[in-house]
C-alpha cells in the first residue's frame, strides 16, 4: 500500500508518518524543505522518540518529494496512491490544494479508482475545507467524478509534540498518548485500514470532547498556572491548588459531555485521568505563556471556557465553580508580550470587568454565568 502525506513536520513524521509505517503503508512525503527531503529519500527510515517512556519507534519505507521542484512526482504519486494524508497547519491548506487538484484529476483520468484525503489538522472540518480549495482548482467538468470517486472524510487528532532541537534532523520525540478519530459516512471505497485509527459515524461529540477536556484543561493550567506564580505547565500542575481546580473544571466539562453525548462516566473519567497525565509528564512541559497566549479568542463564546460553563448551567441546572474560578483567571492573565493578553487588560481597564467580559463572551448583563464571574473575579483581585 502506498500513501501521500502533505508535510514532513514533526507532527506528520512523529504521529500520521509512524502510524502509516505500523500499519504497512510506504509513505512519500511532500514538502517543500529541501534538507528534510532529502534526508528522507537518503536513510529512507527516522526515528521516534515516545516522550517520558525512554521508548522509541524506528519508522522506515519513507521517502520524500519537494512540491516545489518536483510537482510532476506528487501529482503521479497521488493518481497511484491508497490514501492521501496532511499535517502542514489550516493556513496551508489551500496552499496543497492546486498540486493535490492535479493528481485528483489524473487519477479520476487514469480510472484509477476511489482515494481517500484526511486531513490532520487542528481544525474543524479540515478535510472538508481542503475539498473545497481542491474542487477550485479542478476542471469543472471533473467535479462530479470527484464526488464520486474522491472521500474527505473530516477528522479529530490529538498527540502533544514538544519544542524540540535534536541533533539528528529526521528525529522527532512525542507523547505515547494519542488520537485519530475520522468520520465514515463521506469515505469513498474501502475504509482505509490505519492502526490506530478509530472510525466513527459523527465526529461532533469527539472533538467537542477534546475542546471541553484537552483544550480546556490546558487552558485551565496556564491561567491557573500563571495566577499561582508559575512558568510552567509542570510547575503550575505541581501545585496541588491549580491541579484540584483544573480537575473540578474537567469534572464539569464531563458531567456536560456525559449529559450530551452518552458519554459513559467511567469511560470519561478514565479519559480525563489520560489528559491530567499528560499534563503532569516533564518531557512534555510548555511555557504557560505559550499555552495561555490569545486569552480573547479563548474567552469567546463558542471556545473552551465560556461555552462549556454556560452548557453546564443550562444543562444540569447548577452553578459551575471551576469553570467560573478558570475564567475569572482567565480575565486576570497579564503579559505584556501577548497582544490579546494586553488588549485583554485594556478592555477591562476602559470597560470594568463586566463590560469586558460581556463584549467577548457575547453574554447579557444579567446572565447568571456574568453575575458569577463578576463576584469570583472580585474575591481573586
Amino acid at each position: 500500500m502506498k500513501a501521500v502525506h502533505f508535510g514532513a513536520g514533526n507532527i506528520g513524521r512523529g504521529f500520521i508518518g509512524a502510524l502509516l509505517d505500523q500499519s504497512g503503508y510506504e509513505t512519500v512525503f511532500v514538502d517543500v524543505n529541501e534538507a528534510l527531503i532529502d534526508l528522507l529519500n537518503e536513510r529512507n527510515q527516522y526515528l521516534v522518540e515516545l516522550a517520558g517512556d525512554d521508548s522509541y519507534i524506528k519508522v522506515k519505507n519513507v521517502s520524500g518529494l519537494n512540491s516545489m521542484k518536483q510537482p510532476k512526482d506528487v501529482v503521479e504519486a497521488i493518481a497511484q496512491a491508497d490514501l492521501v494524508t496532511t499535517a502542514v497547519g489550516p493556513n496551508i491548506l489551500p496552499v496543497i490544494a492546486k498540486l493535490l487538484a492535479e493528481g485528483v484529476e489524473k487519477r479520476i483520468t487514469d480510472q484509477s479508482g476511489p482515494l481517500n484525503v484526511i486531513a490532520c489538522e487542528n481544525m474543524i472540518g479540515g478535510s472538508e475545507t481542503l475539498k473545497q480549495h481542491v474542487l477550485e482548482n479542478m476542471d469543472e467538468t471533473l467535479q462530479n467524478q470527484l464526488e464520486d470517486s474522491i472521500g474527505f472524510p473530516n477528522a479529530a487528532v490529538d498527540r502533544i509534540v514538544p519544542d524540540q532541537h535534536n541533533e539528528d534532523p529526521l528525529t522527532v520525540k512525542v507523547e505515547p498518548y494519542y488520537e485519530w478519530v475520522v468520520e465514515t459516512p463521506t469515505i469513498k471505497g474501502v475504509q482505509p485500514q490505519v492502526e490506530g485509527i478509530t472510525y466513527v459515524e459523527d465526529l461532533t461529540p469527539y472533538i467537542e470532547r477534546k475542546l471541553f477536556t484537552v483544550n480546556t484543561g490546558h487552558a485551565a493550567t496556564a491561567y491557573l498556572g500563571s495566577y499561582y506564580g508559575h512558568s510552567t505547565i509542570k510547575d503550575a500542575m505541581d501545585d496541588h491548588r491549580v491541579k484540584e481546580k483544573v480537575e473540578g473544571a474537567l469534572s464539569e466539562t464531563g458531567a456536560v459531555l456525559i449529559e450530551k453525548y452518552g458519554f459513559g462516566k467511567e469511560q470519561h473519567e478514565a479519559y480525563i485521568d489520560q489528559i491530567i497525565n499528560r499534563f503532569l509528564n516533564p518531557d512534555l512541559s510548555d511555557e504557560v505563556t505559550r499555552v495561555g497566549r490569545a486569552p480573547i479568542r479563548k474567552l469567546g463564546p463558542k471556545d473552551r471556557l465560556v461555552r462549556p460553563a454556560v452548557e453546564y448551567l443550562e444543562r444540569l441546572k447548577e452553578d459551575p465553580q471551576y469553570l467560573v474560578t478558570v475564567i475569572a483567571a482567565a480575565l486576570s492573565y497579564k503579559n505584556e508580550s501577548d497582544t490579546e493578553a494586553k488588549e485583554l487588560q485594556d478592555k477591562i481597564l476602559d470597560q470594568g470587568l463586566t463590560g469586558a467580559f460581556q463584549e467577548i463572551s457575547e453574554l447579557s448583563n444579567d446572565h447568571r454565568l456574568v453575575q458569577l464571574v463578576e463576584k469570583m473575579y472580585k474575591d481573586m483581585n
